[in-house]
């Protein structure tokens, strides 16, 4: 994959000031969800250029008032009330708690993340992963379709099952879940899509189901 593809870089766009593009990135795995991502992308946008691409300042406002902003990444009262909710996680009362979250082990913060509205394990495992830097493996519908076409996943196997199978099988390291999880995003964007290209696909050689029937 990453002979063909070269690194992602992924991500955030852009790695500015002191949080390193940190709140992009949270503000990001919201957004994303059930959308795609170039939706999301002008939703950062708009944020960007209000001055909120910035969870303490997000963690103040009313949803109501987030909501238009974000109107092109879909569901945007859904998302504007989780978008709040993780904002006054990182940020209660409009202040960061960055230095107290770093005290807390991997599983605990990922727990509590999971226990915020309108977060669950994809969106807590990016979080973690992609803006603290924590071991934490990504999983996504990219990855369990890649898995099950390829044979390492059954069809019933379902996010957890997915994730402990590439933690055990990708050494430890969090640029390499990093790498390898955004390549993965690649392969099913681009390859191994509903109906996939496997011809195209740099994984075409290997054993795969969809391979077979095409």
């Amino acid at each position: 994959m990453l002979a063909a593809s070269g690194p992602r870089a992924w991500w955030p766009a852009e790695h500015t000031g002191v949080r390193q593009g940190l709140d992009e990135i949270v503000i990001g795995a919201v957004l994303t969800q059930n959308t795609a991502w170039k939706n999301v992308v002008q939703a950062l946008s708009v944020l960007r250029a209000e001055n909120l691409l910035d969870l303490e300042k997000l963690a103040t406002l009313d949803a109501e008032k987030i909501a238009p902003l974000i109107k092109s990444s879909g569901y945007y009262n859904l998302k504007s009330k989780r978008l709040k909710a993780v904002a006054e996680f990182f940020a209660p009362g409009g202040k960061l708690r960055l230095k107290e979250l770093e005290t807390w082990p991997t599983e605990t913060l990922r727990q509590s993340l999971i226990a915020v509205y309108g977060v669950g394990p994809e969106t807590a495992d990016s979080i973690l992963l992609y803006a603290l830097g924590r071991l934490s493996f990504v999983i996504d519908a990219y990855t369990l379709r890649i898995g099950r076409r390829h044979g390492l996943l059954a069809a019933d196997d379902d996010y957890e099952s997915a994730r402990a199978l590439f933690s055990a099988g990708i050494d430890p390291d969090v640029p390499l879940y990093n790498e390898y999880h955004a390549l993965l995003v690649w392969i099913g964007n681009n390859f191994c899509r509903p109906t996939p290209l496997c011809r195209k696909c740099p994984l075409s050689r290997r054993d795969c189901f969809a391979n077979s029937k095409n």
